[in-house]
């Protein structure tokens, strides 16, 4: 449906997005992710030509938006909602008025554009505030207006710019939810642009990471999260594992472990997510398995599981432990191998100083 081809965007002597191709399907919740300044927002507001390209091509189906005339990019448009951080709402006009504000101008009676817009706050949650003024709801309840007024055009494409930034991690969940059950219910396509790796967690189906006006990485999401190529995508991994915390204390020294044992992190995807692979670790091999860290989650409808675990027995039974839960389809990192000593078993390494930042990104964190 979009496609951005070799976009550059430039300003003055900054240049904000330097050569980027996406393709974007019908009916995906495409993420794109990055830190403060990378050119994510910048990028979203080409797909709109609310910001002009000083290179490249925007199209959409088929059709090259520089192409088109004043007139007929402006209905073109009219097709693709945005919403913003900023709420954006007219604090003078009534929730129910807002979100007939676009289409003020359609050809349908006052009786269709309020059937529309109550029928889409209905859809959004807050049907109840249709009379009251903005100032009088709350942050999610804004955003919910929001999303209402840029459906109300019936656009095919809606584009999010950092649309949960401003609001609590429950208010955020529940708009992510409510963008999924808009890209559910009605079709539409949706870019959503985060610094938020959660966010691209819970809806998206597809995303890429941008760094420096460039994307550095596009993929999958479950393939992402699973097998992030890049240290910045696997730093914005990282930060969305519940797991994190506990293995950056372990990697730094602020929990001790038992110097006889070894530290790894496994990820399970998809049916191995459920399968009780760690109690065979002792019953077949005689390795004592501690949880460290430990979750299981659905990633774009997948299962994906991640454990922190020490594991204690000897040299071989910890390899073919390791070994066997690879063959079952778990990848395996081993943080801290034991090294060979003078009898050949000497303890895993038990971290007593901060890891470099070579030795982070080595290890994914």
């Amino acid at each position: 449906m979009i496609s951005l081809e070799h976009i550059s965007v430039d300003f003055d002597q900054v240049h904000a997005v330097r050569d980027v191709s996406l393709k974007i399907r019908d009916g995906d919740v495409f993420g794109i992710v990055g830190y403060s300044g990378a050119g994510k927002s910048t990028l979203v507001r080409t797909i709109n030509l609310l910001q002009r390209p000083t290179s490249g091509r925007v199209v959409i189906d088929d059709t090259n938006l520089l192409e088109l005339s004043p007139k007929k990019l402006r209905e073109r448009r009219k097709q693709i909602g945005m919403i913003f951080q900023s709420f954006n709402l007219l604090g003078a006009r009534t929730v129910l008025e807002n979100v007939i504000y676009p289409i003020r101008h359609e050809p349908l009676t006052r009786a269709e554009k309020e059937k529309r817009a109550r029928e889409l706050l209905d859809l959004v949650g807050i049907a109840q505030k249709a009379d009251a003024y903005p100032s009088q709801l709350s942050g999610g309840q804004q955003q919910r207006c929001a999303i209402a007024r840029a459906l109300a055009s019936q656009p095919d494409i809606l584009l999010c710019d950092e649309a949960t930034s401003a609001l609590d991690p429950k208010t955020t969940k529940q708009i992510l939810q409510l963008l999924r059950k808009v890209n559910e219910t009605l079709g539409i396509t949706i870019v959503l642009i985060t610094h938020e790796m959660r966010a691209v967690k819970e809806i998206c189906n597809r995303c890429a990471v941008m760094q420096d006006g460039r994307v550095v990485e596009e993929a999958d999401t479950i393939e992402l999260f699973v097998r992030p190529k890049t240290a910045l995508a696997q730093d914005f991994v990282a930060t969305s594992s519940e797991t994190a915390n506990t293995v950056e204390k372990i990697l730094n020294g602020a929990i001790a472990l038992d110097p006889d044992a070894e530290l790894a992190q496994l990820r399970y995807v998809g049916d191995s997510a459920t399968e009780p692979l760690i109690a065979q670790l002792y019953s077949e091999f005689g390795v004592v398995t501690n949880i460290l860290a430990g979750s299981i989650e659905l990633i774009a409808n997948t299962p994906v599981g991640q454990l922190v675990v020490s594991l204690k027995g000897t040299r071989d039974a910890v390899r073919q432990a390791l070994d066997a839960l690879q063959q079952s389809g778990v990848q395996v990192q081993r943080l801290f191998p034991r090294t060979n000593g003078p009898n050949g078993e000497t303890p895993a390494h038990t971290p007593t100083t901060p890891l470099t930042a070579n030795e982070r990104s080595a290890h994914g964190f």
